[in-house]
């Protein structure tokens, strides 16, 4: 088990299936990169106008979208914020990660458990790491098409990748705390943050979502 442990302390650092899908981002499907939705933290998303609109579900990171980097607590401020969008969608909100959660980093599901007994939210198991791999696991979790499933996380070419190339609203937020992030990945983040911002000056629009034209509509003062 030690060498599962072992890969997966690097692995986190280096996604591999992240950098053969960015390939194909930067050369021919860069609006998969560009969320429908961009906000400071899950504080300024109204989770009662989105259920409103039709979602049934929210799927959210983990690593610096609800909790400080390899931790297993809820980030304090947001707890509220939490609190309500259980309070909207009940038991239909889970964690998709590639940390806890990820049979290949998390062999006995041990992570998953502990990070569902601290924030009350079910992590759903899974083999492939965003953002490769279908939405299969997640639809099979909800019973019910991604296109009606909302992602929030906070990685343009993990996360909003991910979910866009699968039917998902996006929801992109700023990183909770990324000073605790290795080097390697901070200086990544601010790489992609960079293609995104660049490419969104340029005109280029992202997908277009069929439950939420307009996407201003879901974003309100925390």
């Amino acid at each position: 088990m030690w060498w599962a442990d072992l890969k997966g302390a690097f692995g986190q650092r280096f996604n591999w299936e992240g950098i053969v899908c960015s390939m194909a981002v930067f050369t021919r499907d860069r609006h998969l990169a560009l969320p429908h939705v961009s906000v400071s933290d899950v504080r300024y998303i109204d989770w009662a106008e989105l259920r409103r609109r039709g979602f049934k579900g929210v799927v959210f990171d983990k690593d610096n979208t609800i909790t400080a980097p390899y931790c297993l607590t809820l980030w304090g401020p947001i707890g509220p914020s939490i609190d309500q969008c259980k309070s909207v969608f009940g038991p239909n909100i889970a964690v998709f990660s590639n940390s806890a959660g990820l049979l290949e980093y998390d062999h006995d599901g041990s992570k998953a458990k502990a990070l569902e007994w601290a924030v009350g939210i079910k992590v759903i198991r899974h083999r492939v790491k965003k953002p490769a791999g279908n939405a299969e696991e997640i639809e099979k979790h909800f019973g019910c098409d991604s296109s009606q499933l909302i992602m929030v996380g906070d990685r343009p070419f993990t996360d909003i990748v991910y979910g866009n190339r699968n039917g998902f609203l996006t929801i992109l937020t700023a990183p909770l705390s990324p000073t605790e992030e290795p080097f390697i990945v901070r200086q990544v983040r601010k790489l992609e943050n960079s293609f995104v911002s660049y490419w969104s000056k340029r005109g280029l629009k992202p997908i277009s979502h069929g439950l939420l034209p307009d996407t201003k509509q879901c974003v309100k003062d925390p």
